[in-house]
């Protein structure tokens, strides 16, 4: 049970529902209230989509170019540890909300991908889904909580206006800035695994 709790707070952290909310209410400031709701929720199904994609096709890719997964693992770890110090030292919602070209689109880019569906997450789904490591039950069982994550992140936006009344943006960075602590040592320890497991220390 403890390893479930820990494994839903690393993808809490690494997918940042809180942090999508300023990103979601800039990219919906033109539209209705029944608009916003279908962004929010056709939103959380794209990234779903993208997630679960990589999931299934992330390790066949891996194996195709040769890659090993202590290589990786260390890769994967420095870009997870890059996108953590965006969150800690601030610049992801901001930077996201300046992606916003074209209002048309906004459930797509920059709400499903990059905010909730971020190359961080990316990169977390297909290391915590490895076969190598993990069970058909684990990866399952992985899979469920990332969908759980998502839907957290639908109702979060759905409720957006409400949570940043509640926390304000102040509370918005400080929540991010510590999630992306725990993902920076989350990446730490996956380069150092890596490491560890190439050279066979």
């Amino acid at each position: 049970m403890l390893e479930l709790i820990k494994t839903f707070i690393f993808f809490f952290a690494v997918i940042d529902p809180i942090g999508s909310v300023p990103v979601y209410l800039e990219a919906t400031k033109q539209f209705n209230e029944k608009d916003k709701r279908k962004i929010a929720i056709r939103a959380a199904l794209v990234a779903a989509a993208v997630l679960v994609f990589f999931i299934l096709v992330g390790e066949p890719l891996m194996d195709v170019m040769h890659i090993s997964l202590p290589a990786f693992q260390m890769a994967g770890g420095v870009i997870l540890f890059l996108f953590a110090l965006t969150m800690v030292f601030g610049g992801k919602p901001e930077k996201e909300k300046s992606l916003i070209k074209d209002y048309n689109h906004v459930t797509i880019f920059p709400i499903a991908v990059p905010s909730i569906a971020s190359p961080g997450a990316i990169m977390a789904v297909v290391l915590l889904t490895e076969n190598e490591t993990y069970t058909f039950i684990e990866q399952l069982i992985t899979t469920s909580i990332i969908l759980l994550v998502l839907v957290v992140t639908c109702l979060m936006l759905l409720a957006a206006r409400k949570v940043q009344s509640k926390i304000g943006d102040a509370g918005i960075t400080l929540i991010s800035k510590v999630m992306g602590l725990l993902l920076a040592a989350f990446a730490m320890q996956n380069i150092l695994t890596g490491i560890t497991e190439y050279f066979g220390l």
